[in-house]
């Protein structure tokens, strides 16, 4: 298979690549399973606290043998330590470094969620859209690395996005652009990345894209609060986050999980919207809470947050994100979509800079 003789290439590349102490990486017991998709490789090189510095050429050394070998893909080596074990050793640990904003990205909007299954990623795609719609030049980041849905969602599935010069180059999809790992991977390929290599692969996706100038990025975050939504966080300043969340006590109890995380890392909250509402059957026209109603709209209110909205359960919704035709895109003046762009002029009715 292409992937297994790419990643057999690079290992023998790195055997020429010195590390601190003398040796070869290729040997070196903290390099990573080296990753291979259609369009990028992948690996991480480990090392002992206050290392950083010194292995800093050897990951450059290691960047261009890979880059020689891996026959145009995107190159993403991370430089990781076990920051852990350096807090059991010393008193002191330095704070995060300071946030740097993604060059040509006005505003980021965080979307997440406290449970996965609540719909998060098809919420994010139509409020991009929404937004775009109102007259916002807007893209999306997948940052699901594990579990990426936007090629899906937007039909750009098997699509590599790697310029000649090695920068990410979004695609567009219906005035959108979407930057999505997921669009390089092979068919049922998971991604096998630990925390730290998670995060750096989520730094060169923001800072190693080509955004052209946006007013705003969404960011579709992956359900729960790990790694990732730490490193975006601390990473990035975030002009707000939206929780999205099913009614029932389940799906809100971990929501206000997520909401607890964002709060705590002084990230502005835009509010709650609440998913998979209702349901309307077409043949009768009766509504069904299937997962009870209005729970979401009692915890904005008891949390202090907007609530923003309320997404109906519907087939239309379910079968045009699985086409890769986005509801507010096909079906713009359906009631589905209307939900989405009602939800979008909340936002920026509420924050007002989002459009400077």
């Amino acid at each position: 298979m292409a992937d297994t003789r790419i990643a057999e290439a690079v290992k023998a590349a790195l055997a020429n690549v010195e590390i601190p102490g003398g040796g070869r990486l290729a040997g070196y017991g903290g390099l990573s399973e080296i990753i291979v998709t259609a369009g990028a490789v992948a690996f991480a090189i480990s090392v002992a606290p206050g290392m950083e510095a010194a292995f800093g050429p050897a990951r450059g050394a290691a960047q261009q043998a890979a880059e020689r070998v891996a026959e145009g893909r995107k190159v993403m080596v991370s430089l990781t330590s076990d920051k852990a074990a350096a807090a059991r050793g010393h008193a002191h640990r330095p704070g995060p470094p300071a946030k740097e904003a993604v060059p040509g990205v006005r505003h980021i909007i965080a979307v997440g969620s406290g449970k996965g299954g609540v719909g998060k990623s098809t919420v994010a795609v139509n409020l991009a859209l929404a937004f775009a719609a109102e007259g916002l030049r807007t893209g999306i980041l997948d940052a699901d690395l594990y579990g990426p849905s936007i090629p899906r969602l937007l039909g750009l599935e098997g699509k590599t996005a790697v310029r000649e010069d090695g920068i990410f180059s979004p695609h567009q999809a219906f005035g959108v652009k979407a930057m999505s790992i997921g669009a390089m991977l092979m068919p049922d390929q998971a991604v096998v990345w630990r925390g730290p290599m998670a995060s750096s692969a989520l730094r060169q996706l923001l800072r190693e894209s080509d955004w052209g100038g946006l007013d705003v990025l969404v960011v579709d975050l992956p359900p729960g609060t790990g790694d990732i939504q730490i490193s975006l966080v601390q990473q990035v300043p975030i002009a707000g986050a939206v929780i999205v969340s099913t009614p029932q006590d389940l799906a809100l109890i971990d929501a206000k999980k997520a909401i607890d995380m964002l709060r705590r890392t002084s990230v502005p909250l835009l509010g709650i919207i609440e998913n998979m509402s209702f349901f309307i059957a077409p043949d009768t026209g009766r509504r069904y809470d299937i997962f009870g109603h209005g729970g979401a709209k009692n915890a904005a209110e008891s949390m202090g947050l907007p609530f923003l909205g309320e997404i109906p359960l519907v087939m239309a919704i379910r079968e045009t994100s699985d086409s890769g035709k986005p509801v507010v895109e096909s079906a713009p003046q359906g009631p589905e979509a209307q939900a989405f762009q009602a939800i979008a002029r909340k936002i920026l009715a509420a924050n007002p800079a989002l459009r400077r």
